[in-house]
């Protein structure tokens, strides 16, 4: 027999090499090549377009698809509205978090007015049917397919004619045509490839559930978020019941829009007011606390800024964010000295962002600093009031996005004061919250307390 060639893959950009390195000479990535066995070249594509010519833009005719709605409203809103026709959505998340528990609950309120297929690759019929029942799920017109060879997947796909199909998950398809093993770089590559052609080509909107790596991102090739429409992640502590489903890429809505859930006996429920989850409930005002309001996608969200400052014990000062950009406290803390003649540099810093939330936009800076200075000084800040604003190596607060939208929501929660940059001060009034506009942090430091 000959012997069977071997080639190592990237698992970030899909790029190939004879021999393994530790860098990849594609795209400069550290440790990402893995061994897979060379399969033989063969025309296993059709093409998405039945004319298979070139059309001028303007003769093509565009118009809006219709939305299939999941009937979970924290979904269709990171969805953009819903599912699109011939659109794929790949879902990932840590094992155990609630994908599979999502996507059935989807399905089990879309049965009722579309044609869905749920496809499982990891969990037997029994196990499914289990999960519905301990769900209370009514699930009399969700079809299931066990199956993990993508021929047959296919054969079912364009048998039933679906609307919506979920298959659970990519990692564990596998094709005849390749000779490696389900989830190796060259599986996953080429299952999502063709279920992706079949989505275009049959207009079936396709779910896929990818797992992820320990560092949390999507196992496979990187290549595989490119193939897909809308890359969804699930996010959350497995201690706490609170999960969140953020869209990191969405070809036919907002990026970065989340939905807030929290697991219970009866699977996932939606969360209608999330500002609640991030806000500590004190007896009283306490030093160290701010609340600012941040955005996610179209949504505002009152998160609580809690900062610890204390006597450092070494000669090396520690600064920790929890939920907040590490590198970037050392910067306000600079700027906080240089600017507003608040010195930390003999002070342990600790910053957290309450419920486990992820702050990654710089709306955040001022409230930090505010917190900063509340814990230094051992004195809570007015009570009822919220902070926005980013902070330049100036000094200056800068503006933000959606400051009106901000305030309005801090307002609707019984918030009577705030402190913006003087960019975000509106021109008319808004009933219930009075506002402080300042320019710089000295000024903002000189307000925090009335």
């Amino acid at each position: 027999m000959m012997k069977q060639k071997s080639v190592y893959v990237c698992t970030e950009c899909g790029g190939q090499t004879l021999k393994w390195q530790g860098q990849c000479p594609h795209c400069q990535s550290w440790n990402t090549l893995i061994e897979t066995v060379t399969e033989k070249q063969m025309s296993r594509f059709s093409p998405v377009s039945e004319t298979g010519k070139v059309q001028n833009l303007s003769d093509i005719e565009a118009f809006e698809e219709p939305r299939y709605a999941t009937g979970i409203s924290e979904m269709d809103r990171v969805l953009g509205g819903g599912l699109v026709r011939g659109g794929v959505v790949l879902l990932g998340g840590d094992p155990g978090i609630g994908k599979s528990t999502l996507l059935l609950q989807a399905l089990s309120h879309m049965s009722g007015y579309q044609q869905v297929l749920y496809i499982s690759g990891e969990e037997s019929a029994q196990q499914v049917a289990l999960r519905a029942k301990r769900l209370t799920l009514n699930v009399q017109a969700v079809p299931l397919f066990a199956e993990i060879q993508l021929e047959k997947i296919q054969a079912a796909l364009n048998e039933h004619k679906p609307r919506v199909a979920v298959i659970d998950s990519i990692q564990t398809i596998y094709s005849e045509a390749l000779q490696s093993a389900p989830g190796s770089v060259a599986q996953v590559r080429e299952c999502a490839a063709q279920l992706t052609r079949l989505a275009k080509a049959s207009g079936t909107a396709i779910i896929l559930v990818g797992h992820v790596t320990k560092e949390g991102a999507l196992a496979g090739p990187r290549v595989l978020e490119h193939m897909v429409d809308t890359v969804l992640y699930f996010e959350g502590d497995m201690h706490s019941s609170f999960r969140l489903v953020r869209a990191f890429k969405n070809r036919f809505g907002a990026v970065n829009e989340l939905g807030v859930f929290a697991m219970g006996e009866k699977g996932l429920r939606e969360v209608r007011n999330p500002s609640a989850l991030f806000l500590s409930h004190h007896d009283g005002q306490v030093a160290g606390s701010c609340v600012m309001v941040t955005q996610e996608g179209t949504r505002p969200l009152l998160v609580e800024i809690q900062a610890l400052v204390d006597e450092a014990r070494s000669p090396h000062p520690r600064r920790l964010c929890v939920g907040l950009e590490q590198n970037r406290l050392a910067m306000l803390l600079a700027v906080l000295h240089r600017h507003a003649g608040v010195p930390c540099f003999d002070q342990d810093v600790f910053v957290n962002a309450v419920g486990g939330v992820k702050i990654t936009e710089p709306g955040a800076d001022l409230a930090i600093l505010l917190a900063i200075v509340s814990s230094l000084k051992n004195r809570p800040l007015i009570e009822k009031m919220v902070v926005i604003g980013e902070i330049g190596l100036a000094g200056e607060v800068r503006p933000v996005q959606r400051g009106q939208e901000r305030l309005k929501e801090a307002a609707k929660l019984g918030f009577t004061r705030a402190i913006i940059p003087l960019a975000n001060k509106p021109k008319q009034a808004i009933s219930g919250i009075e506002i402080t506009a300042v320019g710089r942090i000295s000024e903002a430091v000189a307000h925090m307390y009335g």
